[in-house]
């Protein structure tokens, strides 16, 4: 595509989650589908819930409108497409009627044995037999979608993610114009735009929360880019995208289960959430998380003598040094206002 194609191309995305989020908010107050503040909340008034009505149905359009113009979508992959869209209207009857954790575990893992047929190529690249890389991830697609809907807790935190890892892998597509990374560069910009128009109505105060039926489809389809930018040989980005989400979720959740805590129960316990306890801004932790994806965007982009290990290093210490922040630096106020 050009640049005026692509300005066209991500300005649509953008306008549309704008527009049809709003359509969305106004349905979720006059249904009054509201979530309500509890002691494990981090807001303090009924705020509309199911943003993800807007979400979902563009992401899944977009991806298929990219499938489409590349013509490198197989059944597979249209499969996957259609099982992100299965997850969506069931997260959003989660949403209105809490489904028990082993329903929504079990479909999850369908959806994802489903999927990984649309990863053509071994994601470990061949380290281990095509069976056992097949289930590594499945187990570590279904935890990836899963953290992601649990660190979905402050106003912004989810759009900012998100963003950060499409702007990532479309600059990885751009910078590196190889016809390997072309389509998921993409559907990358795609995902960007989706959220900076959704971040409009849900940055804080939030006007409304995405809601599981966003943010499970939103992380399946994320596992999925992550996945197939790995198997196509960009496995360092892969992983270094999402590392926050990976260090908070995972510690936190490992944390609580060597506890003997349900780690499926909803908590306020991550690294994030202990920053707007101590009376930082739900903007101002979002805000430093951004800052911190796109330090991590750019260690993708070290001049090529920086060899891996000095890369995820450089990662690792951007990832500390954001939650260093997050647990020390000065607040003067509290302010709460999410799901």
């Amino acid at each position: 595509m050009s640049f005026a194609a692509l300005a066209i191309f991500s300005g649509c995305f953008l306008i549309g989650s704008m527009l049809l989020t709003w359509a969305v908010l106004l349905y979720l107050r006059r249904k009054a589908i509201l979530d309500m503040p509890n002691h494990r909340s981090s807001h303090a008034v009924p705020t509309p819930r199911g943003g993800g009505l807007a979400v979902t149905p563009l992401l899944v359009f977009m991806v298929g409108a990219v499938f489409l113009w590349s013509g490198n979508a197989d059944l597979p992959q249209w499969v996957m497409l259609a099982a992100a869209a299965a997850l969506g209207m069931l997260s959003w009857f989660d949403d209105r009627h809490d489904l028990s954790p082993a329903i929504r575990f079990a479909c999850q893992f369908v959806a994802v044995i489903v999927g990984v047929f649309a990863i053509d190529s071994p994601v470990l690249q061949g380290l281990v037999p095509m069976w056992l890389d097949r289930v590594l991830v499945v187990l570590a697609w279904v935890w990836f979608l899963n953290l992601f809907n649990f660190m979905d807790g402050i106003d912004g935190i989810t759009g900012v993610e998100a963003g950060s890892i499409g702007a990532g892998v479309f600059a990885l597509a751009l910078l590196m114009p190889l016809p390997e990374f072309i389509d998921l560069g993409y559907i990358g910009l795609g995902i960007l735009a989706i959220m900076a128009g959704f971040l409009i109505w849900n940055w804080h105060p939030a006007k409304l929360f995405l809601g599981d039926v966003g943010s499970v489809p939103l992380g399946f389809v994320l596992g999925w880019l992550l996945l197939e930018l790995a198997a196509r040989g960009a496995w360092m980005p892969a992983l270094i995208l999402p590392l926050y989400y990976l260090v908070d979720a995972t510690f936190t959740l490992m944390k609580r289960g060597l506890r003997g805590e349900k780690v499926w129960h909803a908590h306020r316990e991550h690294f994030y959430q202990q920053a707007t306890q101590r009376g930082m801004s739900h903007a101002g932790v979002s805000f430093l998380i951004m800052l911190a994806n796109l330090a991590l965007i750019l260690v993708v982009f070290l001049p090529t003598d920086a060899d891996v290990s000095e890369r995820l290093a450089i990662a690792a210490m951007i990832v500390v040094l954001l939650i260093a922040g997050m647990k020390f630096l000065p607040v003067k106020t509290v302010k709460t206002h999410s799901p």
